[in-house]
């Protein structure tokens, strides 16, 4: 089974969307499924206005067409509404193919923190976005009820998984003065950093992330130690190194991060919101409230064993199976077309090896 997703977040991007999706692939693969990308890197590129370190594409329709015809994938999913994806859903619309789609950022929320433009235009725009797929994949069940009761039909859930092996408790020490509260992310308004780094917290406030408002936070929070973006290896010793996590958005549909901190023995502090919420649950990984210096106090006193034992029952092995089955399910009576895009969807065998 050949899968196309077409993704207008792709590297050297740093973000939960980009993360995903290599990290699922590389899972699908040992299912059988060969899944590649029709992504930036194939296309001139714009530095974004607000966020001049990231580029977007400039797609043409002729160019995606060549592309997608040049892959011949049993099936298409679009992961974002950005360029890209406007034109593959333009293509797959008018050669009446079908196609998936996944809710992976919270556009609404973002650009109202930036702009005047009202919540509702944009939740209309995404709804009309993702009207004619035949799955609209997202994260967790409370975003999923979220989107249905937003007008989005066809929603699917599609869990995240966490690389156990690279996030791991390890011996490693930054030399800072502790307790040290984490937070890994995109340095940007709508993260709500700030209400993380103005709190009154014994110890060192550490930032690994970069974004358009890393210069402005630096210079008002010198009591904070902000590293930049960091990957691999890197970015899970610094983990390791921390004593809390701390998660202050109150937008993230999902917040990969999370599992990578709790795979590391890091206890969460969040807002009870929907990321952090769906992510942890009951479980007694992290705290959640509202007064997040009492969240980050609190979280001290949880065991990293707790948090570990956790983080290892979410692989990437089951969210490639469900990215799987949602795609599978779309129309199980295509036919091939000879020279075409949609082709056949996965045959019985292969289908009983993903969900089993």
């Amino acid at each position: 089974m050949r899968i196309l997703i077409a993704t207008d977040a792709w590297h050297p991007q740093v973000n939960g969307v980009v993360r995903t999706l290599t990290m699922m692939a590389e899972a699908a693969a040992a299912l059988g499924v060969d899944i590649s990308f029709l992504n930036p890197q194939s296309f001139a590129t714009v530095a974004l206005p607000s966020y001049p370190d990231l580029r977007v594409a400039i797609p043409g329709p002729a160019r995606i067409a060549r592309l997608i015809a040049q892959a011949r994938p049993d099936n298409i999913h679009i992961a974002t509404e950005g360029p890209i994806g406007i034109l593959v859903r333009r293509y797959c619309l008018k050669h009446r193919l079908p196609f998936t789609t996944s809710f992976h950022t919270r556009f609404p929320e973002y650009i109202a923190a930036r702009s005047p433009i009202p919540e509702s235009w944009v939740w209309a725009a995404l709804r009309r976005f993702h009207a004619p797929s035949h799955a609209v994949m997202a994260a967790t069940p409370a975003l999923a009820d979220e989107l249905r009761e937003r007008g989005f039909g066809n929603v699917a859930l599609w869990p995240r998984g966490v690389d156990a092996n690279l996030f791991q408790p390890r011996d490693f020490d930054l030399a800072l003065p502790r307790l040290v509260f984490l937070s890994v992310g995109r340095v940007a308004v709508e993260k709500n950093l700030e209400a993380f780094l103005d709190l009154d917290l014994p110890g060192t406030k550490l930032i690994v992330g970069d974004g358009p408002d890393r210069a402005a936070l630096e210079r008002k929070y010198r009591d904070a130690v902000f590293l930049g973006a960091m990957q691999g290896e890197r970015l899970a010793e610094i983990y390791a190194s921390a004593d809390v996590f701390v998660f202050p958005s109150r937008t993230d549909t999902f917040g990969l991060v999370l599992l990578e901190a709790l795979a590391s023995g890091l206890p969460v502090a969040a807002f009870p919101v929907c990321g952090p919420r769906d992510v942890i649950g009951d479980a007694p990984v992290g705290v959640l409230s509202e007064d997040l210096r009492a969240a980050c106090l609190a979280a001290r006193d949880i065991s990293p064993e707790a948090c570990r034992a956790f983080a290892l029952t979410q692989t990437w092995d089951a969210s490639a199976r469900a990215f799987i089955k949602n795609v599978a399910h779309v129309r199980n009576d295509a036919q091939r077309q000879t020279g075409s895009v949609a082709g056949r969807l996965m045959h019985s065998r292969v289908r009983e090896n993903i969900v089993a």
